[in-house]
């Protein structure tokens, strides 16, 4: 993963500056790091617009609940901007998610048994 990518491609996804929101970028790397499969070529382009998807969503979170302390007059929040931005930065982390497919762990694998409540002798 190419820091500079991931900033460039943060700013072009949030419209922000990426050194102002360097943790949050760093957190995001390490994220997509730890949800790669072993064996992996971290210089693949797909995980640099992964981890910018990523912190562009972390920061639509943080703003999304700053702006929820904003209510109308009778007491019900205010359905604004930052909702649908933060439900556009969900759908592009999910798109790039299914983009790194083969690249990173599945996160809806489950395993299972049963059993029929007999004991075995």
């Amino acid at each position: 993963m190419n820091i500079e990518s991931v900033k460039t491609l943060f700013t072009l996804f949030s419209g922000e500056e990426a050194e102002k929101y360097s943790p949050i970028i760093a957190l995001a790397m390490s994220e997509v790091e730890k949800m790669l499969l072993p064996d992996i070529d971290t210089t693949d382009i797909r995980l640099d617009f992964l981890c910018a998807a990523m912190a562009n969503h972390r920061l639509q979170q943080i703003n999304s609940a700053r702006d929820r302390t904003q209510v109308t007059f009778a007491g019900k929040m205010t359905a604004g901007k930052q909702e649908s931005v933060l439900a556009y930065s969900e759908k592009l982390l999910r798109d790039y998610i299914r983009l790194c497919d083969g690249l990173i762990r599945s996160k809806t694998f489950v395993f299972m048994s049963f059993s029929c409540g007999e004991e075995e002798i």
